[in-house]
């Protein structure tokens, strides 16, 4: 089973996307009509690299580190160069990153948006300037010049995270009621509320029968969601409803969207005395599977991650960019894809396959395909 995993995580890994199509069938809201394919190839015929620019969130994040390694990796292969740099956490300073990389004359930029909100001036500063973009991780709203959008089944990573939590209480078969809280991701971050609105589909119902109570009462994102996937904000929230709300009561699960924020929460559980026999930690969440979520899972803190082979992410961005720029329309046939609203138009999203990672099937996910090694996470 461990060499049948490894090989198709493996072949997942290396699949790319089919040829690109004709460029009679290009999308020109994206491209800019022929300008940005002319620039292209007037660079092809001198010789000269061309140039993909890159900007992610934030280097806080560990798995932004994760996409620039594989995306650079990648479009060095097709043989650009690449400019990768990080928004610093500031939507400000990523439309700034953008405008110069207009100014310098990239041929083509790949966002992965801090506020998906903030960045529609600059991407239709891109289109007017004939440079190609697309969306990675998260969508950039409220613009017609984004037709590609390479992400995850966003709906679907809420449904898994939700389900592991029923599935784990044994809520279905149980007499009993579940103490839980929730916590959400960043409020600019558009996938944030996707991820909500799948757990919320899941959870919803059980909350309304009484089988899981939300003590706080607090079950809205606007609420639950934490500015920035702050580990340290996370914590201070879990302080505060643990003992406002948990004195006498015992917390059963805690949905958080990520590995981050739910750092922060097992630190606030720790505190008061969980993680131990007669008071044993909940059942927790998380995403992204970063090193010390691997960690935490194994040492048995934090009960489970989503497993998203970023690798896949960074071949889909990378094959389709390179489309673009050649004013050819990426062939999506072999590849799972779906749309995502982004406030002005329908965009055709890619969706990589997102798997529950748990102490379980760690070794086969994470080590056996070479995601990372036993060493690198400190398990050897």
């Amino acid at each position: 089973m461990k060499k049948l995993v490894a090989l198709l995580l493996t072949a997942a890994m290396v699949f790319s996307l089919a040829a690109c199509g004709s460029s009679d069938s290009a999308s020109d809201s994206s491209n800019g009509g022929d300008s940005s394919a002319s620039a292209s190839e007037e660079k092809a015929d001198s010789g000269e690299k061309k140039t993909i620019g890159i900007t992610l969130p934030t280097q806080e994040l560990a798995r932004c580190l994760k996409d620039q390694e594989y995306m650079t990796a990648f479009l060095e292969e097709k043989g650009y160069n690449v400019d990768v740099q990080f928004a610093k956490g500031d939507a400000a300073t990523q439309v700034n990153i953008i405008e110069n990389m207009i100014t310098s004359g990239v041929d083509g930029i790949i966002i992965s948006p801090w506020d998906g909100g903030a960045l529609t001036k600059a991407v239709e500063e891109c289109h007017d300037a004939g440079i190609p973009v697309i969306a990675y991780d998260a969508n950039v709203l409220n613009t017609p010049y984004i037709d590609y959008f390479v992400t995850d089944d966003l709906v679907g990573i809420g449904r898994q995270q939700a389900q592991f939590i029923i599935d784990t209480l044994g809520v279905e078969n149980s007499d009993k009621s579940f103490n839980i809280e929730l916590f959400g991701g960043d409020f600019g971050d558009a996938s944030a509320k996707l991820f909500w609105s799948g757990a919320e589909e899941v959870l919803t119902p059980y909350i309304e029968s009484g089988k899981l109570v939300v003590v706080s009462g607090q079950t809205d994102y606007d609420t639950c969601a934490i500015a920035e996937w702050s580990a340290t904000k996370a914590q201070s929230r879990m302080d505060t409803l643990l003992s406002t709300y948990y004195t006498d009561k015992h917390i059963d699960a805690v949905l958080t969207q990520n590995d981050d924020l739910a750092a922060g929460a097992i630190s606030a559980l720790k505190s008061v005395g969980y993680g131990v026999e007669d008071m044993p930690m909940p059942v927790i969440t998380g995403m992204d599977c970063t090193i010390s979520a691997l960690k935490s899972i194994h040492a048995g803190d934090q009960s489970m991650t989503i497993y998203k082979d970023i690798r896949q992410l960074s071949k889909h961005a990378s094959d389709i960019i390179d489309c673009l720029i050649k004013g050819e329309e990426p062939d999506l046939s072999d590849v799972e894809f779906t749309t995502y609203d982004n406030g002005v138009k329908e965009v055709t999203a890619t969706k990589v396959p997102s798997l529950v990672l748990t102490n379980d099937n760690m070794q086969e996910l994470v080590f056996d395909s070479g995601y990372y090694t036993e060493e690198e996470v400190g398990l050897e």
